[in-house]
């Protein structure tokens, strides 16, 4: 496998765990232990660069080069990561009450 073709990956995983461990720290409702999170951040943060990397049109991951694929990457990651630790978070709260 080509480096240009695994490093947004790799940027969107580390990406999506720190924002799933901002968002573990930020809200009461998200209080889980590290595991989810940095599972929930990780699974969010390679969702979330997918995601945004079609809609700006970046498309597939095996053909991203360049400064604005590595930008769209750490956006995506670590938006995705708190967006879905976040959900995470709150599903898991509503099941200990």
């Amino acid at each position: 496998m080509d480096m240009n073709a695994l490093l947004p990956i790799i940027v969107q995983v580390v990406t999506g765990i720190i924002g799933g461990q901002a968002v573990g720290a930020a809200l009461k409702q998200a209080a889980m232990s590290q595991l989810p999170k940095i599972l929930s951040g990780a699974v969010g943060g390679v969702a979330g660069g997918a995601i945004l990397g079609s809609v700006l049109g970046g498309g597939d991951p095996a053909m991203a080069g360049g400064m604005g694929d590595l930008l769209g990457s750490v956006v995506g990651g670590a938006g995705g990561g708190a967006i879905l630790t976040g959900i995470v978070g709150a599903v898991m709260g509503a099941m200990k009450k």
